[in-house]
């Protein structure tokens, strides 16, 4: 028998429980993209009803009503409104959620005006006999002119009874469940006229909203009567909003009943505290430290084992493989750069473990209502938090993490500046030239002037993310509707299965997505350290061994001499040579600036790089670099390289350089355009280096 496919809108308010209810429909069926041209996350997913029946589910953006205020909303109405559209529903599914059904049932009425087979869900049923709350499903069922069905997705009751309802789609009347038109009857009697063919409410979204409508037949009237202005629509969408929710309230004074004596709920008691003014913001700090004390310990160990192995995959196919270029690129250059996508899955995968957990539980909305006074000094959000903060593990999954934010002026601000705060990848490089040139001492006898240093270098990141998005709110003169609503969820347990998706979907775009290019770049990377024009790259070795100095020394050393020479004069190393001039002023010489452009990849291959430069065999030796490092002296001065000023301007350069090709992959990706990575890392490493200069020249 041939199965037949339908296509199903999945639509409801934020907050509904609409992501669990596609979760338990699609399970691990899913296709996470962006629609075209735009930087909203489509997702889609594939549910078998029965033997001969499958449907493909499209989990549209959550929306408060069909009046859009942002992207997010103007997906959700151009898909509804265009039946030329091959995503077009065939049938909608709007999902409320018990204890907020007045509110929700607002988005259904307008659903149900288009004229699409609609059915509605109402979630967490299991918490109506917490709530004090009773249903009567049929008196609902005939008064809004559709099926309901009650579920419950975090016990996973009633999914059978949902897909019962859609394989019946086509019983349930099309047939709107108010009249809304009479708010005007002059003016919609007249666009009626104009229109015959038309549905009213689709001319009448047509009409108040940016959106994109195909075929309409106008029939000519000599003075059109229907046109108003934006003002007298706006007055019209108020009246409409008022009589919806008059009818919804007639409804549900018969169709649900709340005993408030019945009710139980430690809700208010919580939030008392955890929205407090003060210890609010004690809690989210202590949550906060927690919370990335466990990235960091936890990820540790399979990081330092994803990295171990992919050392050991290199060993191991130089070994079997036949000497050669094919050899080189493998072992040195694509081995290694898919090292470098994956040692980041650790960290992203607890992150987004954590930031999913705290957002299933209803924490996440207090944290972002609780912030949001202090942020907006600054032209972000409260939403901006969480990337923030974030960026202090990684910044790929923290600007990841900006796609909840619905004003695009906030959230591109919250992108650019995400890469300020001090990540991870940087403290490798901070720990080593903090300990060449910050004494091992104690301030007051209890503060170790080391670890003082390393927390200035953190709030100077944030303080300066914060500033930078001060400036760039004065700057970008982008029309953007900038005001605050947030759902306040319920406390609640969080669902193992709508947490690991989170976090299985959030990993793979990242993989399949930035990894792409982060490969693309280590190869290129690969390739400028591995050749080099002229005889002296060449004949590295012949010109070594004609040197007497090297007549006599170990064949390891000899080794490393002839790796750092070709590296020397290698493409990368000549573009060091050639910058040369211009970081000389930071304190830098070349082999300083080797490891600066090799470090564009990640800025941890800062340490790696220098170690390889200055000749040492075991680069996972580190009070070896560090001895090394300590002892480098210029040839002509005679002066130590790694003193106190120069380290003070690597420090302050890598404190706000974007020295990060994954982190402009992600900006590029997720602002769709190349033009704010750029900025990105000319305004970025144009400061840092400003920064440096100065630093350098004061202190020397």
């Amino acid at each position: 028998m041939k199965v037949g496919n339908i296509n199903i809108a999945l639509i409801g308010n934020p907050n509904t429980g609409k992501t669990s209810v596609f979760n338990q429909l699609t399970g691990l069926n899913q296709q996470v993209g962006n629609y075209p041209g735009i930087t909203v996350e489509k997702k889609q997913g594939v549910c078998k009803l029965s033997s001969n029946l499958k449907a493909t589910i499209l989990d549209l953006p959550g929306t408060y009503s069909l009046n859009a205020t942002s992207l997010d909303e103007n997906v959700v109405i151009e898909l509804l409104l265009n039946k030329n559209d091959k995503d077009f529903p065939d049938v909608a599914i709007v999902v409320t959620e018990v204890e907020n059904l007045k509110r929700n049932l607002l988005l259904f009425t307008q659903i149900k005006d288009l004229e699409i087979p609609t059915i509605l869900v109402i979630n967490m049923s299991d918490r109506m006999a917490y709530k004090g709350i009773t249903l009567d499903i049929p008196y609902l069922e005939n008064h809004l002119k559709t099926k309901i069905a009650l579920i419950s997705s975090r016990k996973n009751q009633g999914i059978e009874d949902l897909k019962n309802l859609i394989i019946n789609y086509k019983n349930i009347t099309t047939e709107p469940c108010l009249n809304a038109s009479n708010i005007d009857d002059v003016y919609f009697g007249n666009l009626r006229r104009a229109f015959p063919n038309q549905s009213l409410y689709k001319l009448w979204l047509v009409i108040t909203q940016d959106v994109n409508f195909v075929n309409l037949n106008r029939k000519e009237l000599p003075n059109p009567s229907f046109t108003k202005s934006k003002q007298e629509l706006k007055k019209l969408q108020q009246k409409e909003t008022i009589k919806r929710y008059q009818f919804i309230n007639d409804v549900l004074k018969v169709g649900q009943t709340i005993d408030i004596a019945n009710a139980k709920g430690l809700r208010s008691r919580l939030d008392r505290i955890l929205m407090h003014k003060v210890y609010g913001y004690v809690i989210f700090f202590l949550v906060l430290m927690l919370i990335f004390q466990s990235i960091f310990d936890w990820s540790s160990i399979p990081m330092d084992f994803i990295d171990t192995t992919f050392v050991s995959l290199s060993s191991w196919l130089e070994a079997i493989l036949p000497p050669g270029v094919l050899t080189n690129l493998i072992v040195q250059g694509i081995v290694p750069g898919l090292g470098g996508i994956v040692i980041f899955i650790p960290q992203i995968a607890l992150l987004f473990l954590f930031i999913s957990i705290l957002e299933e539980s209803g924490y996440m909305s207090r944290v972002v209502f609780l912030m949001d006074k202090s942020m907006r000094k600054f032209g972000l959000s409260g939403k901006s938090v969480v990337p923030l903060i974030s960026g202090t593990a990684c910044a790929i999954p923290a600007i990841m993490a900006t796609r909840n934010i619905e004003n695009w002026k906030e959230r591109l601000i919250t992108i650019l500046v995400t890469p300020f705060t001090t990540c991870s990848a940087r403290l490798p490089v901070y720990a080593i030239i903090i300990s060449l040139v910050i004494p091992n001492k104690r301030l007051f006898g209890v503060f170790n002037l080391q670890g003082l240093t390393l927390m200035l270098l953190y709030l100077i990141g944030f303080a300066t993310a914060l500033l930078s998005a001060s400036i760039l709110n004065k700057i970008l003169n982008f029309k953007s509707k900038s005001y605050f609503v947030i759902e306040m969820p319920n406390y609640k347990l969080p669902m193992f299965k709508n947490v690991a998706i989170n976090v299985i979907e959030k990993t793979k775009a990242f993989v399949f997505g930035a990894g792409k290019m982060i490969l693309a770049i280590s190869v290129i990377l690969w390739f400028l350290a591995s050749y080099g024009p002229g005889e002296k790259f060449k004949n590295a070795e012949q010109i070594l061994l004609s040197k007497s100095e090297n007549q006599n020394i170990s064949k390891n050393d000899l080794n490393n001499k002839i790796a750092a020479y070709k590296l020397e004069n290698s493409f990368i190393g000549i573009m060091g040579k050639a910058i040369e001039p211009a970081i000389s002023p930071l304190g830098y010489d070349w082999k300083i600036g080797i490891a600066v452009l090799s470090s564009f990849a990640a800025r941890e291959v800062f340490v790696g790089t220098l170690a390889t430069i200055y000749s040492v065999g075991n680069t996972e030796n580190q009070d070896t670099i560090k001895n090394k490092m300590q002892s480098e002296v210029h040839p002509k001065t005679g002066n130590k390289i790694f003193d106190f000023p120069t380290g003070i301007s690597l420090l302050l350069f890598y404190a706000f350089a974007m020295q990060c090709a994954s982190t402009l992959a992600i900006t590029k990706k997720e602002t769709n355009s190349w033009k704010w990575p750029l900025i990105q890392l000319v305004f970025m490493s144009g400061f840092a280096y400003i920064v440096a200069l100065l630093a350098y020249q004061f202190l020397k």
